[in-house]
C-alpha cells in the first residue's frame, strides 16, 4: 500500500486555532465548507500527555467527517508525517488572524434586479 498523504490543517474555531491532521481532505458539495476526514492524532502509549491533543481528540472523538467554513481556514499543508495536533486561544487585540471576509454570495443567485 502506498503511503496515504498526511495533511495539516489549520482553522479558527471562535477565539481559538486549532491545529489538526487528517488523511483526506476535499472541496465538499455543501459550498463554502472543506471536508476533513480520517483525523490523526498520536499513540496513546506516550509517556507525556499534551493536555491540547488531549482536548482535540476528545473533540474530535467519534467525528466521522468534519466540515469547516472557508472563511476560517489558516492554511492546509501537506506533509511528511503527522505532528503533535494542537489548540491556541487567539490573542486579542495583538492577533494577525482574523476571517477572510465573506461576501454571502453563492453560486447562481442573481443580483438584485430594479
Amino acid at each position: 500500500m502506498a503511503n496515504q498523504p498526511v495533511y495539516k490543517v489549520i482553522f479558527q474555531n471562535g477565539n481559538q486555532v486549532f491545529e489538526v491532521f487528517a488523511r483526506q481532505i476535499y472541496q465538499s458539495d455543501m459550498w463554502g465548507f472543506i471536508e476533513v476526514e480520517e483525523f490523526v492524532f498520536g499513540e496513546r502509549s506516550q509517556i507525556l500527555v499534551d493536555p491540547s491533543e488531549e482536548k482535540l481528540k476528545n473533540e474530535f472523538n467519534g467525528v466521522k467527517r468534519s466540515y469547516i467554513p472557508l472563511q476560517a481556514i489558516i492554511r492546509i499543508d501537506e506533509v511528511d508525517k503527522e505532528g503533535s495536533a494542537k489548540v491556541s486561544d487567539v490573542a486579542s487585540s495583538d492577533s494577525n488572524v482574523t476571517s477572510f471576509p465573506f461576501s454571502g454570495f453563492t453560486p447562481g443567485q442573481k443580483g438584485r434586479e430594479e
